[in-house]
């Protein structure tokens, strides 16, 4: 049984991707361990049909961090055999790439995201420089890689020269029952609920569906799902705003409970600010959850979007990253609520296609490619 390693610089709990890849993987008859990193405030582990591993860390952000995590991954993979690596985003990939070539064995690159285009990099010109010069040296070495949208793979195919493979973020679509739900908050009769999952962090628009909010009738509510570095600012937010009736923070929730919680809302929400590549070629896994829940949602005018909206018109695009513009969509839903039926329906038609049961076969067929020879 070939033993596969995936590396990831998260606690593990809430990647959903990688929940998804390394049970696939698994149950096609590999041996999988999910590596990533133990923080203080990680919740424990719920049980997967793969093995997991977390590093500790004495640092938990920062240039300290990325160096004390690459030194702990580096001195795993030193003690522990395998038969490829998986490495997810550039932030892993250079012990990865070391003890692959050590062993010559296979190294996988996952692009999750243009990482040295991400906003938290593409703005400082010394760390941007430091990773792209990672990515030049390595990715040009290496035979096997996939990214999660044919944009980004056209992009690193060109700028690298090695071929990229799409494996897009599609979520399970299968009737299983999933965590049970916390509570939720009330919802009264004649309320519209927003729903925005994942990470509260900057460039998200966090900021503008806050300020929209007061343009719109009371009955519409925000759930806010995930946890992130505007949290606390987040919060402070609402109440200088006087939202606190109308937005609420459900925290991080497990992927399996979050597939109960999204279907109760009216409207999903994915919106970016265009800071960098990384966004701006962005499918974010809450597109196709959103899909697979049921529920329209508003996107970012973006390439991806848009391609994705001429063979699954389920959503509308947002021009620009404004509250007018924001509040004007969602009231134009409220007003016909046929147009809002319409998009329902295109949910509907689109889930069958656009689920992790059809794109779990590309991954499987990539990943015995790679392993044929072992």
């Amino acid at each position: 049984m070939a033993k596969i390693i995936c590396t990831v610089t998260n606690d593990l709990t809430y990647d959903q991707r990688m929940i998804r890849i390394c049970s696939s993987l698994t149950k096609a008859g590999y041996e999988v361990v999910l590596l990533g990193r133990e923080k203080s405030q990680s919740q424990p582990l719920k049980d997967e049909v793969f093995q997991q591993k977390r590093l500790k860390s004495w640092f938990e952000s920062g240039k300290l961090f990325y160096i004390e995590y690459n030194i702990r991954l580096f001195l795993y993979l030193a003690l522990n055999p395998f038969d490829a690596l998986c490495a997810i985003d550039l932030d892993t990939i250079g012990p990865a790439f070391l003890w692959a070539r050590f062993r010559k064995k296979p190294l996988i690159y996952d692009a999750h995201e243009y990482f040295t285009e991400v906003p938290e990099v593409v703005d400082r010109p010394m760390v941007k420089a430091i990773w792209s010069g990672l990515a030049r040296f390595v990715i040009p070495r290496l035979e096997y890689a996939y990214t999660v949208g044919p944009a980004l793979a056209h992009i690193f195919t060109e700028r690298y020269g090695t071929a990229f493979e799409v494996i897009r973020n599609f979520p399970v679509s299968d009737s299983r029952p999933g965590q049970e739900t916390r509570e939720l908050p009330e919802k009264k009769e004649g309320d519209f609920i927003l729903i925005y999952q994942g990470a509260l962090n900057e460039g998200r628009g966090i900021e503008t569906i806050f300020e929209a909010l007061p343009r719109l009738p009371l009955s519409v509510k925000l759930w806010l799902v995930g946890e992130g570095d505007l949290s606390d600012f987040l919060r402070k937010l609402r109440v200088s705003k006087h939202l606190q009736d109308r937005v609420y923070f459900l925290g991080y929730r497990h992927p399996d409970e979050l597939r109960r919680i999204t279907p109760q809302a009216h409207l999903g929400l994915n919106l970016l600010a265009n800071k960098g590549l990384s966004y701006y070629y962005s499918l974010a896994n809450k597109c196709f959850d959103y899909i697979q829940a049921g529920i329209p949602a508003i996107h970012m005018n973006f390439p991806e979007y848009q391609a994705l909206q001429r063979d699954h018109p389920a959503f509308l695009l947002l021009p620009a990253l404004e509250a007018s513009a924001l509040a004007a969509l969602i009231r134009q839903l409220l007003n016909h609520p046929a147009q809002y039926q319409t998009l329902q329906v295109a949910c509907e038609q689109a889930a069958p296609l656009l689920n992790w049961e059809i794109e779990e076969k590309k991954l499987i067929a990539f990943y015995e490619k790679v392993l044929a020879n072992e």
